[in-house]
């Protein structure tokens, strides 16, 4: 018996149709799994042993992304441990602490290994994030170190007088400017700025003998804000071991008891209409950033 035929097609009856469902049902799962994968990253049906790498580049200027990567991951039982990749020059002091505390979270409340792999720069603020992991793993060419507080302003008195302009500040208190760029520091103000540098130094100081193990005396010989090649900062004791990202990531995998070469998983950005617009007007328009008032920095600058 021949099948009835499809005016136009040639073909059976009912064979374009079933084409056309399968069709329909392959853009039906694209566009369900570009959905989930777009408004929900965080949604995670693996139940395989992995490592999750978790980024630390440029300046640090805000936590909130790496502090919430990072508990995402350790609450996840699926992540047997964390490579933290660090490649910063460091950047704000409350910043740096957020995640470093953040790292220590997920090493005594998760009790998951947290190794730090250093690039190409991971000083100051950067240091002191990784003196929080377990394991620090750093190039031998790698520039650490950097253990200090800078604070800069600039005074333009001189310059204003020139172009007949003159300051005037409105206060309560006599250091309510202090750090004003519009005249003179005095040396009262110089010395409480100083204090407020030497205790967010001592700050830094401790945590890296704490996340180190180190005697406080020791780091102290150490934090004058020099800077350290991998090598010399394994030598100093402010690095365990010489090596790469691989290295850093096989050595979790040891740690976390996963046996041949580990799965290593990332964040995924979550979509934002802001985020995309922002990004759109920056590429356009030049960042202004009015702030002028004091800020201390835990900043390898040079």
């Amino acid at each position: 018996m021949n099948a009835t035929m499809n005016q136009g097609t040639g073909e059976p009856a009912g064979r374009w149709p079933l084409r056309r469902k399968i069709l329909w049902g392959v853009l039906g799962v694209m566009g369900l799994m570009f959905f989930i994968n777009t408004f929900f990253p965080d949604l995670d049906l693996s139940a395989e042993d992995r490592i999750a790498l978790v980024r630390v580049e440029g300046v640090i200027l805000d936590s909130q992304s790496t502090v919430t990567e990072l508990k995402r991951f350790g609450e996840n039982p699926s992540i047997k441990a964390i490579v933290l990749r660090i490649d910063s020059p460091g950047g704000g002091v409350v910043p740096s602490q957020e995640i470093y505390d953040a790292v220590q979270r997920v090493r005594n409340k998760n009790s998951k290994a947290v190794i730090a792999s250093m690039g190409t720069v991971a000083a100051s603020g950067g240091y002191y994030i990784a003196s929080a992991t377990d394991r620090i793993i750093a190039n031998p060419g790698t520039l650490t170190g950097s253990i200090g507080v800078i604070m800069e302003t600039a005074n333009v008195e001189g310059l204003l007088k020139k172009i007949g302009v003159e300051g005037i500040v409105v206060k309560s208190g006599k250091f309510k400017d202090v750090g004003s760029p519009l005249r003179r520091m005095s040396d009262e103000e110089r010395a409480l700025l100083q204090s407020v540098m030497d205790d967010v130094h001592k700050q830094f100081i401790e945590a890296v003998a704490s996340g180190r193990a180190m005697e406080p005396a020791a780091v102290q010989a150490l934090a004058d804000g020099r800077i350290f090649t991998g090598r010399q900062a394994k030598e100093a004791k402010l690095v365990d071991e010489l090596g790469n990202l691989e290295d850093a990531i096989q050595l979790a995998a040891d740690l976390a008891g996963i046996e041949g070469e580990p799965k290593v998983v990332e964040p995924r950005r979550r979509f934002s209409i802001r985020e995309l617009i922002e990004s759109r007007l920056t590429a356009v328009l030049p960042k202004l950033d009015f702030y002028s008032g004091v800020s201390l920095k835990y900043l390898m600058a040079f």
